[in-house]
């Protein structure tokens, strides 16, 4: 039954790191956004985001090393790393209520820098385009905000919003799934830290049953 278990919480472990090594992907997919923010060089979104996939990479890694070997060593280290990450985003969601309204002066004033690099760089291009397509939006306030000539992905019309107010409507009217998948995500790491802490008790168990 000792080993059953035991074969069963490593399993289970690796196939939630899988669920880790997927969300790099997810992150990279969101990175190009990243140039639209040049205010602080330094601090990117997209330099942030590749902070982020490499630190979930390294636990990732030692979640399912540590659960194919059973290593508790590497258990153990995967699980302070899920609980700083956990801390982490904790802090991180109560600055970004304490300073909403910084955040969006910054957001704004990247937007509004990022036009002005819209035909010299292919990626601020393309980031743009994306961002009009997807949310029917022109400029940062309006057509007005582009002044070398409107791009042929704003959308046709006169009532025509600016970006800023269609991506604030966006986040309001998707609070809830935006919610339920942070709620998902958190409930995954707490599992995770559950699992590795199981599992390495369960080895100590399977080792004093077998002696060693």
């Amino acid at each position: 039954m000792g080993m059953s278990s035991l074969k069963l919480l490593k399993y289970v472990l690796f196939f939630f790191n899988l669920i880790f090594w997927v969300s790099v992907y997810f992150l990279s997919m969101v990175n190009k956004f990243g140039v639209l923010f040049h205010n602080l060089p330094s601090l990117t979104l997209g330099n942030v985001l590749v902070i982020v996939g490499s630190v979930i990479m390294v636990v990732a890694f030692l979640g399912c090393m540590g659960s194919i070997k059973e290593n508790k060593c590497l258990l153990m280290s995967f699980f302070i790393l899920l609980l700083i990450i956990l801390l982490a985003e904790v802090t991180l969601a109560i600055l970004l209520f304490v300073y909403e309204q910084k955040l969006k002066e910054y957001v704004a004033e990247g937007l509004t820098n990022s036009i002005q690099r819209y035909n010299s760089d292919n990626s601020t291009k393309a980031a743009w385009d994306s961002i009009q397509s997807f949310l029917q939006c022109c400029g940062v306030n309006g057509t007005s905000d582009w002044t070398s000539g409107v791009p042929a992905s704003c959308p046709k019309g006169s009532t025509v919003k600016g970006c800023y107010i269609q991506a604030k409507q966006w986040f309001h009217s998707n609070f809830l799934y935006i919610g339920i998948t942070t709620i998902c995500v958190c409930v995954i790491q707490v599992l995770g830290m559950s699992f590795a802490l199981t599992l390495n008790c369960q080895i100590d168990k399977t080792s004093q049953a077998l002696g060693l």
